[in-house]
């Protein structure tokens, strides 16, 4: 089943809240009534919950909006599965610490064994205290000692963003 989510900045509402949830259909429409319930004051009848449904989106796999920070690195090697199993192992020792909300690695179909990696980041700060975690430092000198020359990083803020 698709990943829906809804967010109360679709929603009309005189308290400008920025509350989204995402899960499975039925999980977000129960959060999002006790929601609307406990911080807007609504009643949970079946008006809340038709607006609910009416606010549903699926969610897409990356989400991105202005003012956020994506990071593209731009690396060579011959060992990808050992970079796949890298990202993996920083994933686990990150853990909750982790700031970056998604990653999508790109192998380049001209020049066999150059990948390019797009990081997103809600904004320049969350990337920062990224970049200075420890586990991420690990994974950085790992992925110099996988990579056949020095691997490049463009930073980003984000201007804009358009959905097609």
């Amino acid at each position: 089943m698709a990943r829906m989510t809804i967010d109360c900045r679709s929603m009309p509402s005189e308290s400008g809240c920025t509350l989204t949830i995402s899960g499975e259909q039925d999980e977000v429409l129960r959060a999002a009534a006790a929601h609307a319930v406990d911080v807007h004051g609504h009643a949970d009848d079946e008006e809340l919950r038709s607006a609910l449904r009416g606010a549903l989106v699926e969610s897409g796999a990356l989400e991105l909006e202005q003012g956020a920070f994506v990071q593209l690195i731009g690396f060579r090697t011959r060992r990808i599965e050992e970079f796949d199993e890298m990202e993996e192992a920083w994933t686990t020792e990150i853990g909750a610490d982790r700031t970056a909300r998604w990653a999508v690695t790109g192998a380049d179909r001209n020049d066999p064994d150059r990948y390019v990696q797009i990081v997103g980041f809600p904004d320049h700060e969350s990337a920062m205290a990224n970049s200075k975690h420890p586990a991420t430092t690990r994974f950085a000198q790992k992925l110099r000692e996988l990579c056949e020359d020095d691997a490049t990083f463009e930073d980003l803020d984000v201007r804009t963003v358009a959905v097609f």
